[in-house]
């Protein structure tokens, strides 16, 4: 007989865990999480990037375990999710201003927040937009802060699509192409995570650094 002590335990969910989220609620957690990470102040913190890699990765049969998803559906679910969150964190950001940003106390949430200015300042509003998908933290606050910036709705709407399917259906396809050209691909699973989230921030590093060193030759001829 099961006790309640391990019955509860059976039943918990590691949210900070793509595996656990995944083995819980299957296709429609990542659409769940995908709206909470880009929609929702309090979704900061959650898995995106690897939890979108894991799913795709487990849609190839590839990996040990019982643990299975479809790969049209979850290509579904994650697209929705990643653009019905970011419209509607702009939207509530474009409704309430900065005052749900102030009343937060977290010190994460507010470095995201300086970071998400800085690049709508450095960027532009399209650039910024795209390339914040990349960055955790920060593409949950740039939608709300778009908003709150009053970015137009029609180009806020339009590169937040394009940088949501590359990056929803880019980083699935990538789990998937590399679940199926490796067996028993769960054995190298954390270092192919950590892998690609790496990968993920290349094309910002990349940015960085060409504004960096923009600056530096303006600064050279002054």
């Amino acid at each position: 007989m099961t006790t309640p002590i391990v019955a509860a335990s059976q039943l918990a969910v590691n949210v900070l865990d793509a595996h656990s989220l995944l083995s819980a609620f299957g296709v429609l957690g990542v659409g769940v999480v995908m709206f909470a990470e880009t929609g929702l102040l309090i979704g900061f913190f959650l898995p995106g990037d690897s939890l979108l890699f894991t799913a795709g990765l487990l849609c190839t049969g590839s990996a040990q375990g019982s643990l299975h998803l479809s790969l049209g559906p979850l290509l579904v679910a994650a697209a929705v999710g990643a653009l019905a969150g970011a419209q509607f964190g702009y939207l509530l950001g474009r409704k309430a201003g900065g005052a749900l940003l102030a009343r937060s106390r977290s010190g994460r949430l507010h470095e995201g927040v300086r970071r998400a200015e800085d690049f709508l300042g450095r960027y532009g509003h399209a650039k910024a937009i795209v390339l914040a998908r990349f960055v955790p933290v920060v593409r949950t606050v740039l939608n709300p802060m778009a908003g709150a910036l009053e970015v137009p709705v029609r180009t806020f709407t339009q590169w937040q699509v394009v940088g949501g399917l590359v990056w929803s259906l880019g980083l699935t396809l990538a789990g998937y192409a590399l679940g199926s050209s490796i067996p028993n691909v769960d054995r190298y699973l954390l270092p192919l995570v950590a892998l690609i989230v790496v990968v993920s921030l290349v094309p910002v590093l990349s940015e960085v650094y060409r504004g960096r060193r923009a600056a530096g030759s303006e600064e050279g001829r002054g």
